[in-house]
């Protein structure tokens, strides 16, 4: 049946409403300013628009001259995937390494000094945290993403971690629901399927969303999977029983629903990001999460009039567009609030009581989750420089290769003269050659998914017996070297524990 639409101006603000693009530039286009003008209330930023917490903060009051209650939103989850210090690697470590602390006051100070550098810049919605249960080792996309493998743990930090960015008048946008955990694929090339029943689901996957639902967050992400024994023919983002009879009917979340980016593969290979936009709308999203790649004028106006057609069409109905449309007002309303009353800017508002200082409070954590293996060979403090070997995997999309890991930099500025080589599939004969004298740092990121990094490795440390050994990702593999340092994460204050862990200054 076709639903009678009461006026088109209002038909296509509220599909302009519902988007949340991307875009090119440090500064707004023009094009972007005039779709404001016109109803678009959400803009998504990426590494890309981001150059310093000044450019930013210019960035978001331009949008905001155009606008004041648009919603600025940011994909932030610190550790790993970073925007906001794209170039440099973050201040903050990720959620790994504060599910191997399990400190939830901890997480929630780390969480809360993020949002508040976040609110300072005019952010107001993040996509993080990511409430994951990260039960296969050999997930290529979520990893240290996650607080862990254990339900319980993650709902724990996922709740502090809400807690800490609200607090400061940041929307968190808890992801990527109903779980993509057990996954083996990266939804940004394909659809990944999880096969369980739903007594595992209810158990391990949804743990952490009910927790997340019952905290308040504002806003969920839904996940670009196939979950079988929920909706076995459309993917989460597309199923009404998933948005609407699982979020929305049965955990009883009244907030913002969004998709995860809708030009991923998992959705656009198969459905096109128009008719994907469509389908999310009607099973229950509220809006659409577009330009981590598409991110230019015509992206927006294809959807929008895909959106306005399907309404005309009867495909979607309207008064179902015009919810999604009042929940993305509502939230908007929510963060103006919080800027109106200066949320996030208070100074000493970043830690809570009895946590260390807000400005070092990423570095505290960081220290806090190193996990330090000795071998059977003694190991001394380095007093000379090394030579640091990194073991560089393929970036999954979400971390990009944009941002920098590993602890080089910050060995050579404890041991200048520091060198360095980045190894990828090689042989330790490389490694070897190329060190010479000097020590050895091997630096490896999830070994345990790399057999050639297993490989290399084993035979640099049968060779140099006394090489020092850093992994940056899951710390899932025997422990290796003279000594074997974990960071659970790549971010830039986890290298600088490392750093000082190998010369023995660790704080």
């Amino acid at each position: 049946m076709t639903t009678l639409v009461h006026g088109t101006d209002t038909l296509t603000r509220d599909a302009l409403t519902v988007l949340q693009p991307g875009f090119v530039g440090t500064t707004a286009p023009d094009w972007l300013l005039r779709r404001i003008g016109e109803g678009l209330s959400s803009v998504g930023l990426f590494g890309r628009n981001i150059v310093d917490p000044a450019q930013l903060a210019a960035l978001t009051a331009q949008l905001r001259a155009e606008r004041d209650d648009v919603l600025v939103a940011i994909d932030e989850e610190g550790g790993d995937v970073t925007r906001l210090e794209v170039k440099q690697g973050s201040s903050f470590p990720g959620n790994y390494a504060l599910g191997s602390v399990d400190d939830v006051e901890l997480t929630r100070a780390v969480a809360r000094e993020l949002g508040r550098r976040l609110a300072a810049c005019g952010v107001d919605l993040n996509w993080a945290p990511s409430a994951d249960v990260n039960s296969n080792a050999e997930n290529p996309v979520i990893g240290v993403r996650s607080f862990g493998p254990d339900p319980d743990l993650v709902a724990r930090h996922t709740v502090a971690y809400v807690d800490g960015l609200q607090g400061v008048g940041v929307a968190a946008c808890t992801k990527h629901f109903p779980g993509h955990g057990d996954t083996n694929v990266d939804s940004h090339d394909a659809l990944p399927r999880i096969d369980v029943d739903l007594a595992t689901l209810h158990t391990r996957e949804l743990v952490p969303f009910r927790a997340a639902v019952a905290a308040g967050t504002k806003a969920v992400m839904s996940a670009h999977i196939l979950l079988s024994a929920l909706d076995p023919h459309r993917p989460a983002t597309l199923s009404p029983q998933i948005l609407t009879g699982l979020l929305r009917q049965e955990l009883g979340f009244e907030g913002l629903i969004v998709t995860d980016g809708m030009e991923m593969q998992a959705v656009s290979a198969t459905y096109g990001i128009e008719r994907g936009s469509v389908l999310a709308i009607a099973a229950g999203a509220d809006a659409i999460c577009v330009g981590g790649g598409l991110c230019d004028e015509d992206t927006v106006l294809r959807l929008r009039d895909a959106l306005v057609s399907a309404v005309r069409t009867g495909e979607l109905p309207e008064e179902r567009l015009a919810d999604a449309a009042a929940r993305v007002r509502a939230l908007a309303a929510w963060t103006q609030a919080h800027r109106a009353r200066g949320a996030g800017s208070v100074p000493g508002a970043a830690v809570q009581e009895g946590t260390a200082p807000g400005a070092d409070i990423g570095l505290v954590a960081a220290r806090r989750a190193l996990k330090v293996t000795r071998g059977e060979r003694p190991h001394t403090p380095m007093t000379s420089a090394p030579y640091v070997a990194s073991f560089t995997p393929v970036a999954n999309f979400a971390v990009g290769d944009e941002t920098p890991w590993g602890i080089a930099a910050e060995l050579e500025r404890l041991l200048p003269g520091t060198r360095t080589g980045s190894y990828d599939e090689s042989s330790a004969d490389a490694v070897l050659s190329a060190a010479g004298e000097r020590r050895i740092v091997a630096v490896v990121r999830d070994v345990h998914r790399h057999p050639w990094m297993t490989e290399a490795l084993e035979a640099l440390v049968a060779a140099r017996p006394d090489t020092v050994v850093v992994e940056m990702g899951l710390n899932e593999a025997e422990p290796r070297g003279a000594l074997h340092i974990a960071t659970h994460g790549a971010a830039r204050v986890c290298g600088r524990a490392a750093a000082e862990a190998v010369v023995g200054t660790g704080a």
